[in-house]
């Protein structure tokens, strides 16, 4: 049963979005201060200064996607795609990585399922406003 008061769209999908759009952007905020850290995923700078790159622009358009930014939704689903079109650079290219040993080449697609799930959320609640 949802709650919800005239003119207002319910609570529950911003929940579901502020969940899980906070989540990756700890994610990706750690996973750049591994990289300022000398941390990073290879060898190859190039590599990992893209992947910083992508990773700065995906928490942005989560931060975007929060506020309620509707084109934030389109910025978010480049980002995200870029940073899985990188791994499967470095799935296929010559990065030298390790965390592509014995990983299936699908395996880099379950990184669409937040993504899709705040895109739902998001839609729904841009719809009912």
């Amino acid at each position: 049963m949802t709650v919800s008061h005239e003119g207002r769209p319910p609570l529950w999908p911003f929940l579901i979005i502020l969940t899980l759009a906070g989540l990756l952007i700890c994610y990706h905020l750690i996973m750049l201060y591994d990289l300022a850290m000398g941390h990073g995923l290879s060898s190859d700078a190039t590599y990992n200064a893209v992947q910083g790159l992508l990773r700065i622009a995906i928490i942005a358009s989560l931060i975007l996607v929060v506020l309620g930014k509707k084109p934030a939704l389109w910025a978010m689903w480049i980002s995200i795609g870029s940073l899985i079109a990188t791994h499967y650079w470095a799935h296929f290219g010559t990065v030298p990585v390790e965390f592509t040993a014995g990983r299936h080449p699908l395996s880099y697609l379950k990184g669409l399922i937040i993504p899709t799930i705040v895109t739902t959320a998001f839609l729904y609640r841009w719809r009912r406003s």
